[in-house]
């Protein structure tokens, strides 16, 4: 391939192509037609003499030549974005991030709220996965998962641990009786994860420490668990951060049960470039920080040892 200097407006496409990992989404946030922005992308490869793309599933991932051209490309949008009428502050823009359904709930939301009192140009696209995290990240910033990430090409960041345990609903203990031994709990239904489903490792805790328990009520879904758990579906297998919020709750065994996790933040090799990112990554830590005691357990209700 024969090289010439690319040109901004190629950079700019190539950079939201990289956030959204598909070339129509990209061509919309542009006001662009498709066509358009893949001639754009082969006009870009011309001029720098090799693939910026490479397919992936569900998308397109940046190649080794692709992410230092949208390191570049991120600093043009900045230059750029700073010419704009009242465009002096630098955390702008839209970051895609997945996590748990808890996490999303209690960590990034909150964090994210008081992140965007200070930067109202920044709009967070929060979608709730329970994975390992992706091989290929296309069109994602940042990826929390639970259990430390195998990846290459991107970033892992230990974020801080949690704590799980066994809980049970009052009605349900008056009914039934509290389990004064974990073998006790073979006589009560589990209210966890569909098994089959799991595509965690890290989080088989229960069917490890009670393997007896058979399964009650079973979702992918951990605001159905507690909510099934408040219920008297059973005994649910809980994040404590999310469980000790409810005084009809309460903790079963704590000294058996209690597996602490981690949680990790996957980020791709460019994304920290991008101030609206990395004020985002740096919002969620300080969060996690600050509720170590809720996510360890440690502010916890009744408990029935």
């Amino acid at each position: 391939m024969t090289t010439t200097s690319p040109s901004p407006d190629q950079l700019l496409v190539l950079l939201e192509v990289s956030r959204s990992g598909k070339f129509t989404t990209a061509a919309e946030a542009l006001g662009l037609n498709h066509t358009t922005v893949a001639r754009k992308i082969a006009a870009l490869e011309k001029a720098l003499g090799g693939r910026v793309l490479a397919r992936a599933a569900g998308g397109w991932e940046l190649t080794q030549l692709g992410q230092r051209a949208v390191g570049v490309a991120a600093q043009v949008a900045d230059a750029v974005g700073r010419l704009a009428p009242g465009a002096d502050d630098p955390v702008t823009g839209v970051v895609r991030m997945t996590a748990t359904d808890g996490f999303s709930a209690y960590i990034a939301s909150p964090a994210v709220a008081v992140l965007r009192r200070d930067h109202p140009g920044l709009a967070v696209e929060l979608i709730t996965v329970t994975r390992r995290a992706m091989q290929q990240r296309s069109g994602v910033d940042i990826e929390v998962v639970v259990g430390e990430p195998q990846v290459h090409r991107a970033e892992a960041v230990r974020l801080g641990d949690y704590t799980l345990g066994m809980y049970a609903s009052r009605d349900y203990l008056a009914r039934h009786g509290a389990p004064e031994t974990p073998e006790e709990l073979a006589r009560h239904g589990l209210v966890y994860f569909v098994d089959s489903m799991l595509q965690v490792d890290d989080l088989d805790a229960p069917r490890r420490l009670a393997p007896e328990m058979r399964d009650g009520l079973t979702s992918t879904n951990v605001f159905v668990h507690v909510e099934a758990t408040r219920a008297g579906a059973g005994i649910g297998f809980l994040p404590c951060f999310m469980a000790d919020r409810h005084a009809d709750l309460v903790r079963l065994l704590p000294d058996y049960f209690r597996e602490q996790l981690p949680y990790w933040m996957v980020l791709r090799p460019d994304s920290m470039r991008q101030p609206a990112v990395a004020a985002v990554a740096t919002a969620l830590r300080r969060k996690v920080a600050e509720l170590r005691p809720q996510l360890m357990g440690e502010d916890s209700g009744g408990i029935v040892t």
